[in-house]
């Protein structure tokens, strides 16, 4: 059995992740807010949309990923499938945008809170163990199976909880204290599904095929830069409630105020305001037509 090491650069890489992890929650949940603003279901769409890959592409998978840059196995080189990783990547997002259809469509209750909860969870808990058999190296895995499953339930019930105050919370300094709490529940998951892990390391070194960390590394965090700035860019573009408001006072208001009306002139039987006239810097003289008979 081969030694493992989860924290190859000391504190770095679960540092990062756990930042990752908090930095994803809080977008996500500022945007699963706007879910319940929105107008029409366009709307509620996007703003969805927008939440799932906050929370399942940076919170969830990126924290994965970084967190996995910190794996190293005792003489062996370590690379990744990258169709299976990508998959990881999608099931991620899915799940998650899933479990918001599911708590964000009608009235919250508690049971579509579990029945999205166990859903979202379980794709998560996919996501992690996908990511882990996307891994090549001269070894076989295993796994101990009681840390399997507590890494499930650890899953559901995270997700569960991020799922509620995706859909509750809504102050500043309440998102950011549930982003902490988040952050500790998906790393919490991560690495208890780690530690299930043992590797047997094959006496005969064989070729291990597949994309190392390096090259992935510069593309995952370019597709987590664009992420964070356009989900961003969305969220400062987006119109708030006192826009909203304030475009609904203007309106009201210019259906309150009176059409203009044209001025019409007096009546004038006997040509007085002609006569008046008469004189005048640049008023024509009457022409011997235009003069009434004596």
């Amino acid at each position: 059995m081969a030694e493992i090491n989860h924290f190859e650069y000391g504190w770095i890489t679960p540092a990062l992740s756990y930042a990752l992890s908090v930095l994803g929650s809080i977008l996500g949940l500022v945007c699963a807010g706007r879910i319940r603003t929105a107008r029409t279901n366009g709307q509620r769409a996007w703003w969805g949309l927008l939440s799932a890959w906050a929370l399942g592409g940076t919170a969830i998978w990126a924290m994965h990923f970084m967190a996995m840059l910190g794996f190293a196995v005792e003489n062996t080189r370590i690379r990744y499938d990258v169709p299976l990783t990508a998959a990881s990547t999608a099931i991620a997002v899915v799940a998650v945008g899933i479990g918001l259809a599911i708590v964000g469509t009608g009235r919250l209750n508690p049971v579509r809170l579990v029945a999205g909860g166990i859903f979202t969870g379980a794709g998560v808990a996919s996501m992690h163990y996908t990511g882990m058999a996307a891994m090549r190296l001269n070894g076989s895995l295993g796994y101990d199976t009681v840390r399997v499953v507590l890494s499930v339930v650890i899953a559901v019930v995270a997700s569960t909880v991020a799922l509620w105050l995706a859909m509750t919370v809504r102050r500043g300094l309440a998102i950011f204290a549930s982003a902490l709490v988040m952050g500790i529940a998906v790393n919490g998951m991560h690495f208890t599904g780690m530690s299930a892990l043992s590797v047997h390391r094959h006496e005969q070194a064989g070729e291990v095929t597949g994309a190392g960390v390096s090259t992935l590394l510069v593309p995952i965090v370019l597709a987590v830069l664009f992420g964070v700035v356009g989900l961003l860019y969305a969220l400062l573009a987006a119109p708030t409630d006192d826009d909203r408001a304030a475009a609904a006072y203007l309106d009201g208001r210019r259906l309150a105020e009176p059409a203009p009306s044209t001025p019409t002139a007096a009546p004038d039987p006997v040509g007085l305001r002609a006569r008046s006239t008469l004189g005048q810097p640049g008023t024509p003289f009457p022409s011997r037509r235009d003069t009434p008979p004596r």
